[in-house]
């Protein structure tokens, strides 16, 4: 694997005082719409004044506005959060927002709202594009925001990322960039070496109202030519762009997705796909998921339709269809009566073959069903695990406690299992921690015990079902953990935390916290950060993975 420049060899980024002070307090580039740690409901608070860098008085630039509907010429900078490009504005320096702008690329944008001391615009025209601009082999490409970044360089996108974790660990986390290189805590990013066809899982929805690109606005649709299967259009709930082909998913998926496509529209099947609006029709998610046969290691595939009743009657010829496919063993029928829009059923039947797939990580097999939480680019799960359990520093004596939070189906928590002496998992699902009691059987470890609780509620008595660990492990959602688990965690001292975030912005929060304390609630921080280590998990997406090391002072 090849290691890229760490963030010293990166293009620094000279942002306005006023926008990185707004970033501090609200996160709204880096990471909108967080919960509060603090509290259930109030806004994210990050540290305060005293501890922000104190703004300059205001200059012709700073105070720069644009309005409503104005056009700018503008220059991207960087990336920023859900991959959005930071641009300024020629001759004044004010920082706005741009979704599809990326780094070196010049254009023209029309302001489509003012947010705080920022603009977010939508892009008119490319003057000049950007440094790394490459051919997106997907025909979806500028239309599809799954994976938006693949007409941008790989290695551009893994400097990008590895900035963005950077920016925000010095400005929301805290922490001197001094600091940073004198004790090499920022490390490389660790690439992906699969960038295409990675995914295990695709979820695709069923749509009355198909997207057309601009071009073909004017065209009239009817009947099922108006249907449409793929992904939906950015910023639209109720449209999707149909999609035969997805290159992140694997071949044998593919070929089962145009199949499905080739016949559901046919009036003759009297299939009809759900209508948001009306809450009618009968097709509303296919989740096509990829596992491996743990005998041969051949793949094999999964297929679930989420449908808004039970009528198998109606599903028999797609089954008949897609079973003629080798790599399909399991086909299953996941119903969701409710209005809403979501791929989990009230019930789940098995139209074809069995239940499960199975997939084989870091040598433990692990049993999948429709609804299971599993790391979806397995590969890269891999060297992520690896990682993990590099920074734990584990001693392999099975003399050793750990702690795992958030623990999902317990796949990090179990593959530590057979070097420590027990592994307590928590986790607020309760379907996911019967896989993870499954898995653990399945493999035959017998020192695992998996707790069904909400980590967002702990109140005092939590702790004192389990021994004080030599390690925990935090793998959070999004919105990072709450102030209680952080509050528990300070008191609880372990000698190692292992924080593994989804979410750089409310990862750089959450260390803040462990590492300097939140000075106005009169908590002290207990931990000195060891190291940071972007993933790139999902390449051409603007998600990002991060491993972090914290030790007990």
């Amino acid at each position: 694997m090849t290691a890229l420049p760490a963030h010293g060899c990166l293009r620094s980024l000279a942002l306005p005082r006023l926008w990185l002070r707004n970033l501090r307090r609200t996160t709204s580039v880096a990471a909108s719409s967080l919960p509060d740690p603090l509290t259930d409901e109030a806004p994210l608070p990050l540290p305060s004044d005293d501890v922000m860098p104190r703004s300059r008085p205001a200059t012709a630039s700073s105070m720069y506005f644009p309005k409503k509907n104005q056009t700018l010429e503008l220059e991207c900078l960087s990336l920023a959060f859900k991959g959005k490009g930071v641009c300024k504005v020629a001759d004044t320096g004010f920082v706005v927002m741009c979704d599809r702008a990326l780094p070196g690329e010049r254009f023209i944008g029309r302001v489509t709202r003012r947010k705080g001391n920022y603009a977010e615009v939508t892009k008119l025209e490319t003057i000049a594009p950007h440094w790394d601009i490459v051919e997106a082999p997907c025909e979806y490409a500028s239309n599809c925001g799954g994976c938006k970044m693949q007409n941008l360089l790989y290695e551009a996108q893994l400097r990008a990322k590895e900035q963005q974790v950077h920016e925000l660990i010095v400005h929301v986390g805290r922490f001197s960039k001094d600091d940073l290189e004198l004790h090499n805590l920022m490390k490389p990013i660790v690439p992906c070496d699969v960038q295409y066809h990675y995914r295990n899982k695709m979820e695709f929805s069923f749509g009355s109202q198909r997207w057309l690109p601009k071009e073909f606005l004017g065209e009239k649709l009817n009947g099922p030519d108006k249907y449409a299967l793929g992904l939906h259009a950015p910023g639209f709930f109720d449209k999707v762009l149909d999609v035969k082909k997805c290159l992140l998913q694997s071949d044998p998926a593919n070929r089962v997705l145009e199949a499905i496509q080739d016949c559901w529209k046919d009036p003759e099947l009297s299939l009809s796909p759900y209508d948001v609006h009306s809450h009618t029709g009968f097709l509303k998610h296919l989740m096509l998921r990829t596992g491996r046969d743990v005998e041969t290691s051949l793949p094999e595939l999964m297929v679930n339709f989420v449908t808004s009743s039970y009528e198998p009657e109606l599903l028999k010829p797609l089954v008949e269809r897609i079973s003629s496919f080798p790599e399909v063993v399991s086909i299953v029928n996941n119903v969701n009566t409710s209005i809403g829009n979501t791929s989990v059923g009230e019930k789940e039947y098995t139209l074809y073959g069995k239940p499960t797939i199975k997939e084989v990580l870091r040598g433990l097999t692990f049993q999948i069903s429709a609804n299971s939480f599993f790391q979806t680019n397995t590969q890269q799960a891999e060297v992520l695990y690896k990682l993990i359990e590099d920074c734990a520093g584990l001693k392999g004596d099975g003399s050793e406690i750990i702690l795992d939070l958030f623990c999902g189906t317990g796949t990090i928590g179990l593959t530590f299992a057979r070097r420590v002496k027990h592994v307590y998992g928590y986790e607020v699902v309760p379907q996911a921690i019967s896989d993870a009691r499954v898995n653990a059987e399945l493999n035959g470890i017998c020192n695992t015990t998996f707790v069904q609780g909400d980590l967002n509620k702990i109140d005092e008595n939590f702790g004192r079902n389990f021994p004080k660990p030599d390690v925990v492990i935090s793998d959070p959602n999004r919105p990072g953990m709450h102030m209680k688990l952080i509050k528990f965690l300070l008191k609880l001292r372990a000698p190692r935390i292992i924080y593994v975030s989804c979410n750089p912005a409310t990862c750089a929060r959450d260390l803040d916290y462990l590492c300097h304390g939140v000075a106005e609630r009169n908590i002290e921080g207990c931990y000195e950060l060891k190291s940071v280590t972007p993933v790139d998990m999902f390449p051409h997406t603007p998600h990002i993975e991060c491993v972090c090391r914290l030790e007990l002072r």
